[in-house]
């Protein structure tokens, strides 16, 4: 009995030893809801399919705040290994010197296969410097699409099948829900990255000089053009009509879409998983609308979501961690499940087109808008935009937008005073990063 009990001891202590000697890797991550549960069942799938690992994903609040909070941690010397960082913060990280590692760099390490060339261009690019290496891990990448009520649509006698395609005709499908009794009939969440960064690229239009950052640090604001003054009249004039209703910063207005409230909403395509959970009608996705008038236009609308950076200071044998990681999330079976179940872009091109061999797209119809709007030919003026202190540009354009749907400023006096005032941002940004 006592040697029973001291073998069952034994094994005991060796399970725990075991246990101990499992890696364990912090990942710092900002999805809530049903894109938290996709973020931890990621993790658990990759823990359960090898023992020397284990990835702890900690949820920390809004993009902002889990990129403040890993900043703050890093100087005192405890960074995550991993942090999900979204795209406007890309050129702030980028001139994070010494607090990153190039992905390149994690993997070549590790001795892990790694090749660029097998990710989305219109995603890898933008996370690419000039040199040509790849600085972080093109996770979830979104682009911006439109989700429209197809129960509301049927009940305002529109057609439920045919999604408005240009801004005259959302202005002229907002009346007829209007007047069938919707109280919101369009909406928008992320009003800088869909009325004005995607605006331009799919109208094949700058938003900031200098190929929109990606050509150097005196890169300036220029969404002033007639067709972005235009465009943000218009959205003025349906704000006065009650047929833009703004629901607030960010994605914010997410849920008023998903609730019924709003019946059209321009938003990020990630949002199709929160609709696939939790809509109680029937939906549909279409490409982002746009002026038939502007020659060029739809071109391709640009990258939104987030990356994966690696942060320095860890020992470096917890780097392979990492790079295994990395590995597990591009193996195209489990980026196509990714892809599938969030909305947000497959991040290579294996992904995409076993989604499509899987007979998805045909099945779930609109699920292939985002990728088929990204991965047509990109432009200087449309690979995306790049921009320092971009997370304060964007809240200086959500201040001066406010100030135009409230009627207190007219549209071009609005977008002039976000230009000036984002420049001021930009101007101190290449001043802290001359060298």
């Amino acid at each position: 009995m006592k040697l029973q009990h001291l073998g069952a001891a034994l094994l005991i202590a060796g399970l725990a030893h075991n246990a101990s000697a499992q890696t364990e890797i912090q990942w710092w991550h900002s999805m809530g809801g049903a894109l938290g549960d996709w973020v931890n069942d990621l993790a658990k799938d990759f823990n359960a399919s090898q023992k020397e690992f284990k990835i702890v994903p900690a949820y920390k609040g809004s993009y902002d705040e889990s990129m403040t909070s890993a900043i703050a941690a890093f100087r005192a010397g405890n960074a995550p290994h991993i942090l999900q960082v979204f795209e406007v913060g890309t050129a702030t990280m980028m001139a994070s010197k010494g607090a990153v590692i190039p992905v390149t760099e994690v993997m070549k390490q590790a001795g892990a296969k790694f090749d660029p060339s097998v990710y989305v261009p219109a995603v890898a690019g933008y996370y690419t410097a000039a040199n040509g290496q790849m600085l972080s891990f093109p996770f979830n990448s979104s682009t911006t699409v439109l989700f429209y009520n197809k129960d509301a649509f049927k009940a305002a006698g529109l057609d439920p099948n045919k999604a408005p395609s240009t801004w005259p005709e959302v202005a002229l499908a907002a009346a007829k829900l209007k007047a069938s009794g919707v109280k919101c009939p369009f909406t928008t969440s992320w009003v800088s990255w869909t009325q004005l960064e995607s605006f331009s690229a799919w109208h094949n239009v700058e938003y900031a000089s200098k190929n929109n950052g990606f050509g150097g640090l005196d890169t300036r604001l220029n969404f002033n053009t007639p067709l972005h003054v235009r465009h943000i009249e218009n959205l003025a004039n349906m704000s006065k009509q009650g047929l833009f209703v703004y629901k607030g910063r960010g994605n914010s207005a997410d849920a008023t879409f998903v609730s019924g409230e709003c019946a059209m909403q321009t938003a990020s395509s990630s949002l199709y998983a929160n609709v696939k959970k939790n809509a109680k009608f029937g939906y549909g996705m279409a490409p982002l609308p746009f002026y038939p008038d502007v020659p060029g236009a739809p071109q391709n609308t640009v990258i939104g979501g987030a990356s994966l950076w690696v942060m320095s200071g860890r020992p470096a044998p917890e780097y392979r961690g990492v790079a295994a990681f990395f590995n597990y999330l591009s193996k195209p079976e489990v980026a196509m499940e990714s892809h599938k179940r969030t909305g947000y872009l497959p991040v290579t091109k294996a992904a995409y087109e076993l989604t499509e061999k899987s007979g998805f797209y045909k099945a779930n119809p609109g699920t292939d808008v985002a990728v088929t709007q990204m991965i047509r030919k990109t432009t200087d003026k449309s690979r995306g935009v790049r921009l320092g202190n971009f997370v304060q540009i964007r809240t200086i354009v959500d201040e001066e937008m406010e100030n135009v749907w409230a009627g207190k400023k007219a549209p071009k006096e609005g977008i002039d005073a976000a230009i000036k005032r984002g420049n001021e941002q930009l101007e101190k940004f290449q001043k802290a990063n001359k060298g």
